[in-house]
This record gives C-alpha cells, structure tokens and sequence, in this order.
C-alpha cells in the first residue's frame, strides 16, 4: 500500500495563498486518480479537486477558478495551489490516491485568519 504525505498546510491570512503537496512511496502516475480532500471540525470530508491518470481535472464548484490541482514528475507529488482563500476553506487537507485501493494522507491543517 502507497504512502501518502502531505505538506504546505499552515496560517494564511484571507485573500492569501498556500501551496500543499502530496508526496508519495510510489509513482504519482501509476494511480487512476488521486484528490485532495478536506474535512472541516463537525462536518463530513468533502472533494476539493482529484485528477485522473489520463490527466482530467475536477474540482468542487466552492473552490473553481481559486485551487489548481496538479501533478509534477519530477518531484513525484501532487499539488494543490490554493489562491483567494476564504475564511470558509479552513480544514484538515486530505491527500487521497487509489489504485485498487485507497490510499489517505495524514492530513495537514489550513487556516484562514486574519
């Protein structure tokens, strides 16, 4: 089973930008899809953004034309560019690959706060 681990979480004033990424023990590209997830205090895990190996991109309608989600092969990570951030974005930031099974980052936290 793949390791995830995820990074580039932290305090962000509103209006501001956060980087994550998600590094993995195996190749980025030998998953069908991976994703980013978050999870905010009292409320479900939700969709941010997930790609697809052939390449497509979704994102929840809440975050369209703020996040960008990507690949580098380089570096074997995903990224999520997170710009315009909302006091409403604030949540545990899941990275999520699978590739027969699902595999779960441990998270890292995002804040929005003035």
């Amino acid at each position: 089973q793949a390791q995830l681990v995820e990074s580039g979480g932290g305090l962000v004033q509103p209006g501001g930008s956060l980087r994550l990424s998600c590094k993995a023990t195996e190749s980025i590209f030998s998953f069908s899809v991976m994703a980013w997830y978050r999870q905010a205090p009292g409320k479900q895990r939700e969709l941010v953004a997930s790609i697809y190996g052939g390449g497509s991109i979704n994102y929840a309608d809440d975050v369209k034309g703020r996040f960008t989600i990507s690949r580098n092969r380089a570096t074997n990570t995903m990224n999520l560019q997170m710009n315009s951030l909302k006091p409403e974005d604030p949540a545990v930031y899941y990275c999520n690959a699978h590739r027969g099974v699902t595999n779960w980052g441990q998270g890292t936290h995002v804040t929005v706060s003035s």
